[in-house]
């Protein structure tokens, strides 16, 4: 029987009475505070990394929800405009389908693609501010997904799996690397502000993970962002010291809930987000204001224009939530539905400019900001969709689903710059050479953290799961 005179600390209280993913819920903290034998941690060896060193400290995903156009944006192919008009007539025995309506004819990009930086890389007309940083990038031409259809895709690119239900990369990250910082979260979420995803929320989940690791949500157009996060100027009662008394009375409702449920990682990760809301009160504020950034740089980053102004504040926002210590940052373009989004079915002449001229500036700041700070010396961004287009058209200038290939690249600590890794084939309709699945994209960047993707794993109703599942290679191709 424990001594009340010499209490266990909360570490070790929920430790005891947790078990199982209650215990692994704080297996990390434990472990950096030396209170776990045997428990992985990140090796200061290894500058911070698991398995070896690691090159990249944080991370910035830029995710474009929808299904980018690639060969209206990054993936030229000449032969689209010789054939245009004509139909589309493979040299390989697969069948031409459509995702949601039949196959029209092949449509050359009515964007004019040119040549740029030393790379000489080709982007077209839509990305003006992006193809000043080719040279900062290293393009992975050929990713291909398992699933044409947006729910799956997404899980995918986010989880690995087209089913829903388990972890994403942030929530990975977080796990296997804890915190950088106590006053923030590990994994935060900027939506567009024209609402969530598709697959809402589950594109952001701890899956069979402690809770503690899904990615906490900011309203980055809110007022404020973080709702609640101070009292109400009506709720004089709301005192410090009204604080403690409740705080003291939840945490014995607490321990008495968790001792009749153990295993459930829910209440560790409630009384962890309890008490990370509590630092927050007081570093968030700052970490939110933009007010203190420079009108020049605000400008640079579009929150001039209401046209990049959501992007752009969300991409500001990113950079001061990594430089304060928050780990992973996924910034969205595009809301789940029919419009809002990258999802251009009918008529790309005039949907893409629109959703392209929203993030291309604010990107391009954001890669441009990160460099001049020194931030991309331990930054990875990352830029990616969940699939491509098709060369042929839809009704009579929109684009259909295309799993067969889309582009992403990454920029930053640890990747060769100026580089492009794959091609699809002549029309940009399947992956020809250097396939890169989701699996390879998150590897390597598991590498880049410090981490080897096959040893990162948990066993889950009997499997031994993993972010890249059992597939997966490194792309050393991109490394430098």
């Amino acid at each position: 029987m424990l001594s009340i005179r010499n209490p266990l600390s909360r570490r070790q209280w929920l430790w005891h009475a947790g078990g199982g993913l209650g215990g692994i819920a704080l297996a990390q903290l434990l472990a950096e505070a030396g209170e776990l034998v045997g428990v992985p941690k990140p090796n200061p060896v290894f500058n911070g990394g698991l398995h070896h060193p690691a090159k990249v400290k944080r991370i910035v995903q830029l995710f474009m929800n929808g299904g980018v156009s690639q060969p209206d944006t990054f993936d030229y192919k000449p032969e689209l405009e010789k054939r245009h008009g004509q139909a589309f007539k493979p040299t390989t025995s697969e069948k031409v389908e459509g995702v949601t309506s039949t196959p029209g004819n092949l449509m050359k990009s009515p964007f004019p693609f040119k040549q740029h930086g030393q790379s000489g890389r080709w982007v077209s007309s839509i990305l003006p501010h992006l193809a000043t940083q080719v040279d900062r990038m290293a393009f992975l031409m050929a990713v291909p997904s398992k699933s044409n259809v947006h729910g799956p895709a997404s899980y995918m690119m986010n989880t690995g799996f087209i089913l829903p239900g388990f972890p994403c990369m942030g929530a990975w990250l977080s796990y296997g690397l804890g915190r950088l910082t106590d006053n923030l979260p590990t994994f935060v979420v900027l939506p567009d502000v024209r609402g969530l995803p598709y697959n809402q929320k589950g594109n952001f989940t701890s899956g069979f993970l402690p809770v503690a690791h899904q990615g906490t949500i900011l309203n980055a157009a809110g007022t404020p962002p973080i709702p609640d996060l101070t009292p109400s100027p009506k709720t004089a009662f709301v005192t410090p010291d009204a604080d403690r008394d409740g705080l003291e009375l939840l945490g014995k409702i607490n321990r008495t809930h968790a001792a009749t449920r153990p295993g459930d990682s829910r209440l560790d990760a409630r009384i962890e987000s309890y008490e990370l809301a509590a630092r927050m009160q007081k570093h968030a504020p700052e970490a939110l204001d933009l007010s203190r950034e420079t009108a020049d740089l605000r400008k640079r980053y579009g929150l001039d224009d209401p046209k990049t102004e959501d992007f752009g504040r969300r991409c500001l926002l990113a950079r001061r939530l990594l430089e304060r210590g928050v780990r992973f940052v996924q910034v969205w373009s595009g809301a789940g539905g029919p419009s809002g989004n990258w999802d251009n079915h009918t008529d790309i002449i005039k949907e893409l400019p629109g959703i392209a001229a929203q993030v291309d500036r604010p990107a391009a700041a954001l890669l441009q900001d990160l460099h001049d700070r020194g931030l991309l010396s331990d930054t990875l961004v990352v830029w990616s969709t969940e699939f491509g287009r098709q060369p042929f058209t839809q009704g009579a200038t929109g684009r259909d689903h295309n799993a067969g290939t889309s582009v992403a690249w990454l920029a930053g600590a640890g990747v060769k710059a100026g580089v492009a890794y794959g091609e699809s084939d002549e029309w940009s309709w399947r992956a020809a050479d250097g396939k890169a699945y989701c699996y390879d994209l998150h590897a390597t960047i598991l590498h880049l953290m410090g981490i080897d993707h096959t040893k990162l794993a948990v066993r889950h109703d009997g499997t031994d799961r993993r972010l890249t599942d059992v597939h997966g290679h490194v792309i050393k191709d991109v490394l430098a």
